[in-house]
């Protein structure tokens, strides 16, 4: 992977994904939050209703750096481990008041998107 690339994906930010719906077969591309904690990139976003995301997608990087990355996801479905990423996106990426975490994050280790993922490396 380019310097660069890995540069604005260790950074985290806003990108597009790109993904192919399991049910319809159809690109969609929705704008999302990428985070980088120790070594593993996650998407995450606000509470809404779950979603069921093909696990092979498009990661589209526009801030700063323009790139098209080919990434594959993982659900992380330990309540406790998803509970931990999003305390620190919210705190550490959005800003957020720890207390208002605290008090709110239930809902978003239940309802926010959220997946793991790593880029697929090119032979």
């Amino acid at each position: 992977m380019e310097s660069a690339v890995k540069e604005a994906m260790d950074r985290g930010g806003i990108a597009d994904i790109t993904t192919i719906g399991r049910k319809t077969g159809e690109e969609r591309r929705i704008e999302i939050y990428f985070h980088h904690f120790d070594g593993a990139y996650y998407l995450t976003g606000k509470p809404v209703r779950p979603r069921d995301w093909n696990p092979e997608f498009t990661l589209h990087l526009k801030k700063g750096v323009t790139a098209d990355v080919q990434v594959v996801g993982e659900p992380e479905p330990d309540r406790e481990e998803r509970a931990k990423i999003l305390r620190r996106a919210l705190i550490e990426s959005w800003g957020s008041e720890p207390e208002k975490v605290d008090a709110s994050l239930p809902r978003w280790v239940d309802t926010a998107p959220f997946i793991r993922f790593r880029p697929v490396r090119e032979n």
